[in-house]
């Protein structure tokens, strides 16, 4: 009888520890976009000239909580790594990415050119705002697949 609460004391110690262990590897970065998905709402570029998406789901960015983000740029999609603090400041490695040529209406070249300056974020009634010199991006949360 003793033996048998023994083990299932270490059992249960060892299911807290892999629960922390998870846990704590989700949240990495300590920060709310790790393990987060967004799609393109809006974007303001630095001449205040607003566009809107036709497809949101063609401009999606995913914040892994390995410190890993992937980005889908309409018909191109591209990976990097990503840091973010308390303060809202948001630091991308150097990004690889595919180079296919989009249609007519794409927003590609826009966003590649002027997303390399986004230095900040904000998450505000559930939409993420990021920022830097190039213009602002309002994302919504992608949708569960």
């Amino acid at each position: 009888m003793r033996m048998k609460l023994i083990r299932m004391m270490l059992a249960l110690a060892s299911v807290g520890i892999i629960a922390a262990a998870i846990t704590a590897g989700g949240q990495r970065s300590g920060s709310p976009l790790s393990g987060t998905s967004w799609r393109l709402v809006k974007f303001q570029g630095p001449d205040e000239t607003t566009v809107v998406p036709e497809d949101k789901s063609k401009y999606t960015i995913n914040f892994g909580s390995n410190g890993r983000v992937t980005a889908r740029v309409d018909c191109n999609r591209a990976s990097s790594t990503w840091r973010a603090n308390t303060k809202g400041e948001l630091q991308f490695g150097s990004w690889s990415r595919t180079s296919a040529r989009c249609g007519p209406g794409s927003l590609h070249d826009r966003i590649v050119n002027e997303g390399a300056n986004v230095r900040n974020f904000e998450i505000k009634d559930g939409h993420l705002f990021l920022s830097g010199g190039g213009g602002s991006y309002e994302l919504e949360p992608a949708p569960r697949r």
